[in-house]
């Protein structure tokens, strides 16, 4: 009976030890979601590339953005979400997913760029703007460049200069697994699908010296803007999102508990909520 007792409780820490391993959220990258079914889907003419884009239910006009290297099928769950009460617009940033790319070196200007342009194509005057990444960047681009096609940006594990990513960003494991589930991606959906490599160098160029926005350009935005990133954020810094939450006028801090800068996929319903709450001026 002793012999029992004492298996089974080496089997409930067990248990227990494995919940706690399981719980931890953050360290772990689940699979992009399967994307609902468009209202309309194409290739616009932007700038000097093709760009993709698809729109989803109707109401107030949300646009969300997705990460480098990415493409709008990360947000699979957001747009199941907000399509019920909005309209939904998602893309494929220049050169990711399904869009084409120029000789034109990636750069966020240009990217910011092809977003405006988006929109004049589409007709639609102003959008919240929902940014991951290095879509938080261009949101935060789009602020200072185009507030008037803005009613607000929310801007998730964005930075706006080289030194708020951390240095070992390159050397974490879900990091890492994301560049090569987007590599994944890349192969299945993209024109060009044999040159990921090629691609990841382009953009790579760009991380090395992009953004470099002072306090200065920050202080001269007018749009509401909600900064979050995850408590376990793998690439950005968490004093720099401070640090922009500082210098950008009336902008709001968010903390995403136990989640990492794959927020969106490890904790849908709290991102989900954290977007209305900021859309409801909470």
């Amino acid at each position: 009976m002793r012999r029992i007792t004492g298996i089974l409780t080496f089997f409930s820490l067990f248990l227990i030890l494995a919940g706690a391993q399981a719980a931890e959220r953050w360290a772990e990258l689940p699979a992009f979601p399967s994307m609902p079914a468009p209202k309309i889907s194409g290739m616009a003419d932007v700038n000097d590339i093709k760009m993709y884009y698809a729109e989803y239910g109707e109401g107030d006009p949300i646009l969300f953005i997705h990460g480098g290297l990415g493409n709008a099928d990360v947000w699979g769950r957001q747009v199941a979400e907000f399509a019920r009460d909005h309209l939904v617009i998602v893309a494929d940033s220049r050169g990711h997913g399904r869009s084409t790319r120029s000789q034109q070196p990636f750069g966020y200007d240009l990217m910011t760029s092809d977003y405006a342009a988006l929109l004049d194509y589409l007709k639609i005057d102003r959008v919240t703007l929902v940014g991951w990444s290095d879509g938080g960047i261009i949101g935060i681009d789009m602020a200072m460049k185009h507030p008037e096609k803005l009613t607000r940006v929310i801007a998730q594990a964005a930075n706006v200069t080289t030194d708020g990513v951390k240095d070992d960003v390159m050397n974490n494991k879900t990091f890492n697994e994301y560049i090569n589930a987007a590599g994944e991606q890349y192969r299945k959906l993209s024109p060009t699908p044999n040159e990921y490599d090629a691609f990841v160098a382009q953009i790579s160029r760009m991380w090395e010296t992009q953004p470099n926005w002072t306090a200065a350009d920050l202080g001269k935005i007018t749009v509401p803007v909600t900064l979050a990133i995850g408590d376990h954020d793998e690439a950005v810094k968490l004093d720099h999102t401070e640090m922009m939450a500082k210098e950008i006028p009336g902008a709001k801090l968010v903390i995403l508990k136990d989640a990492s800068h794959f927020a969106m996929l490890q904790d849908p319903g709290g991102y989900d909520a954290m977007i209305r709450d900021a859309m409801a001026g909470r």
